[in-house]
């Protein structure tokens, strides 16, 4: 499955190539048509179409290479800059018209080494083109300068000005989306590092205290037995501490808070680009319901953003009924009753273990409509 971004990337690119096929159509309609008036010799008309096509052609492939930020392609810019800088003779030997204007096709090539070089070179070099062409066709036609200057220089700057933010939208997504995953990936190691340091904290002494003690006792153990036994009595009531210790982190480490759970649910699914909409009835629920209902919203919003690409999520808690519902099922699927599908993971089936054994119920299926239900049931 294609992540957002890459799709995002898919969709600006092809929006792109669709743009330039079609100016690149009516650039050669232009040419084919002052040919059929006789401005414009076949020979003539047939290297124009060329270059014009080789030139957006080149035009996209540099726009991919800057969306996958690869190193600058010379060879391209190159070539683009040769076949562009051919049309220039070749419109000086066939006079402008209404109908064969095709040296605008140098503002394609700008637009594509704005990607690349510096900003003073790209202004330095559309400042020379537009002097440039404006003194030619104002030559060479009946348009006054002022007509030609204002068409040139705002080809000069719009060409390169959208290429340039057509690029920077696609970084922008494509960087909006590795902030969250590294927020993600921050907030799992943040909770692993304040796990071990508690765990650190919890039997660090103890187990410190237990290796000296045991060590004492095996030296003790052959010049004072009631020294040994002692010590190793303390040794059994450390550990027995320790144990103890350890299943109160542990369990405070499974508890949920089922309000707190629903406030981070809801800003995950958001920062993931899925609106999120909480109809919560909590007040009647007792401690282990709110507890087992605050693992089924984690895991089922974790599957949400794991397994599916969905844009809106809905929560409704009505006593013990928890009903989660989201769009970004794929394909419908049938309904599997109250055994999740296999290709939801394991957290579905260690939640519906979960319930189980509580004595309540659950499940979690696709509906003919396009949408993933997850829906649990405990005693309030």
């Amino acid at each position: 499955m294609a992540t957002r971004p890459e799709t995002a990337k898919k969709i600006l690119l092809r929006w792109m190539y669709g743009s330039m096929a079609l100016f690149g159509f009516f650039l050669a309609g232009f040419v084919i048509t002052a040919t059929m008036q006789g401005l414009v010799s076949p020979p003539v008309m047939l290297t124009v179409l060329v270059c014009l096509a080789s030139v957006l052609v080149l035009y996209c492939l540099i726009l991919r290479d800057a969306f996958d930020d690869r190193p600058l392609p010379v060879l391209k810019l190159t070539t683009g800059a040769l076949l562009a800088a051919a049309l220039l003779p070749l419109q000086a030997l066939h006079p402008p018209t209404d109908t064969g204007n095709w040296e605008t096709i140098v503002f394609a090539w700008l637009a594509s080494a704005a990607l690349y070089l510096p900003l003073w070179s790209i202004l330095a070099i559309g400042a020379a083109l537009t002097a440039a062409l404006t003194v030619y066709v104002s030559a060479a036609t009946d348009l006054s300068w002022q007509g030609a200057l204002t068409t040139y220089a705002l080809s000069a700057l719009l060409w390169p000005g959208a290429t340039w933010v057509w690029c920077w939208l696609w970084r922008t997504i494509r960087d909006a989306h590795d902030s969250q995953a590294a927020k993600a990936r921050l907030a799992v190691s943040e909770e692993r590092l304040r796990f071990a340091r508690d765990l650190h904290d919890l039997l660090g002494h103890s187990l410190s205290v237990i290796t000296l003690k045991s060590e004492l006792s095996a030296k003790m153990a052959t010049k004072d037995a009631a020294r040994a036994a002692a010590e190793m009595s303390e040794v059994r009531r450390l550990a027995g501490e320790s144990l103890a210790e350890v299943q109160v982190a542990v369990d405070g480490y499974r508890s949920l808070d089922l309000d707190e759970e629903l406030t981070g649910v809801r800003a995950a699914l958001e920062a993931a680009g899925a609106r999120c909409t909480i109809e919560a009835r909590t007040d009647k629920l007792s401690p282990p319901a709110r507890t087992l209902l605050a693992w089924a919203v984690r895991e089922g919003a974790t599957n949400v953003l794991k397994h599916s690409r969905a844009t809106r999520c809905s929560i409704t808690i009505d006593g013990g009924v928890l009903e989660m519902r989201n769009d970004g099922v794929q394909a419908p699927a049938a309904d599997t009753g109250n055994e999740p599908s296999s290709d939801t993971g394991s957290g579905l089936r260690g939640l519906a273990e979960r319930m189980a054994t509580a004595g309540g119920s659950f499940s979690a299926a696709s509906t003919p409509a396009g949408e993933f239900v997850l829906r649990a049931e405990v005693r309030a």
